[in-house]
């Protein structure tokens, strides 16, 4: 089947499974779960920022931390320009 074919299936809604090699797959950007041991003074002021702005302290954790990589020469080229989310 060429990619016309597939793609004019899928469109349809055709069940395109067992057209495709799912042996490779991988889920992009997929998340893995890390702990981290911060000072409380880091802890009660990350909290404040984070009510500030309104959101949670993982939120501003994930953005810092992926705004700071994506400012980096060291950062994966493939990572997304901010982490945010």
């Amino acid at each position: 089947m060429d990619a016309e074919e597939f793609d004019r299936r899928f469109d349809n809604g055709e069940d395109m499974v067992d057209h495709v090699d799912l042996s490779t797959v991988r889920r992009p950007n997929a998340i893995r779960r890390i702990n981290v041991d911060f000072p409380t003074w880091v802890i009660e002021a990350l909290d404040q920022e984070a009510a500030r702005l309104g959101v949670t302290r993982q939120s501003i954790i994930k953005v810092w931390i992926g705004d700071r990589l994506a400012q980096n020469a060291w950062a994966r080229p493939s990572a997304p320009p901010t982490a945010h989310g």
